[in-house]
């Protein structure tokens, strides 16, 4: 099997992992680049080195001029290509470890930039069927976290009877018994959707004022439960980052405004609003934030 075609494979998997067509073009489009590096050098995959992939980072930076964006983008789905070959015996691990690049400083203490969060939200399933359906219900965790930037005592609380799945909105009761209308995304759904099937799976069905996330034992999960696999999966993605709720609430927020500029709309997706319950219901434009968060949201 030559180097484009090991390529294809792997986007073929990724694709099961339902990631969307713009990401998978900028995967093609980045191993491309890297793949036809190393056939000038005429290098096998099966015989690829770290030294290599150093040289191949070295020519990007004093050929291309990559800005450090475009060049963590590209480690990125590098590192995540070497992995895969990594888990079908195509190269030795030591390898995969040994090209540990440092990222640069990130412009906010402890913010995590996009692309890590969707290393984290995409990595691959675990081997065990335990483990993967522990990963579904993490997954839905991770991406309604950062979806839609509630608190972790909010998604603890969470029922049933919160979601609207046709809308993709949220009802959320904040700080002061406040209650907030938050929208989530796409991704978010389709997860929280695989998550019931396995929640089913658990438990043989729900009430609408049960528990959205629960335990292998059908009991809800508490905070600090929440907490600690939110840090296991960081773990497991290989992401070196304190990770914990209130990081991807900031994270939430920091990217939200940063693509959007829209202040207020991001201050009454947090809570952050001095409406009382009332005027929440009745002066808030949902229209404008969908809008905004379309627009705005990573995984939109």
């Amino acid at each position: 099997m030559n180097n484009m075609q090991w390529l294809e494979n792997w986007l073929v998997s990724r694709q099961a992992q339902h990631q969307s067509l713009e990401t998978l073009k900028a995967y093609r489009r980045d191993l491309t680049d890297f793949l036809t590096f190393i056939d000038r050098k005429k290098i096998d995959i099966y015989q690829l080195e770290t030294s290599d992939l150093r040289e191949y980072i070295s020519y990007k930076v004093e050929i291309d001029h990559l800005s450090s964006s475009t060049l963590q983008r590209q480690l990125s789905a590098i590192r995540q290509f070497m992995k895969w070959l990594n888990e079908n015996h195509v190269l030795p691990q030591n390898i995969c470890q040994d090209f540990q690049l440092k990222r640069q400083p990130r412009p906010l203490p402890g913010l995590i930039d996009p692309d890590t969060i969707i290393e984290l939200l995409d990595q691959l399933e675990p081997a065990t069927e335990r483990d993967q359906q522990l990963w579904i219900r993490d997954k839905a965790i991770l991406e309604l976290l950062y979806s839609s930037g509630i608190r972790l005592s909010e998604i603890q609380a969470l029922r049933f009877k919160d979601i609207d799945f046709q809308r993709q909105l949220l009802r959320i009761l904040g700080k002061g018994n406040k209650e907030r209308i938050v929208p989530f995304g796409q991704k978010s759904k389709q997860a929280l959707i695989t998550w019931i099937q396995i929640y089913q799976l658990w438990k043989g069905g729900f009430q609408p004022s049960d528990a959205v996330f629960v335990s292998l034992k059908g009991q809800a999960l508490s905070a600090r439960q929440i907490e600690n696999r939110v840090k296991f999966q960081a773990k497991r993605a290989g992401i070196n980052v304190n990770l914990h709720p209130h990081l991807l609430r900031h994270c939430f927020a920091s990217h939200m405004l940063a693509e959007s500029g829209d202040l207020r709309a991001v201050q009454e997706m947090l809570g952050h609003s001095n409406l009382s319950t009332t005027q929440v219901y009745t002066h808030l434009d949902f229209a404008r934030l969908a809008a905004v968060y379309d627009k705005a949201h990573p995984r939109a």
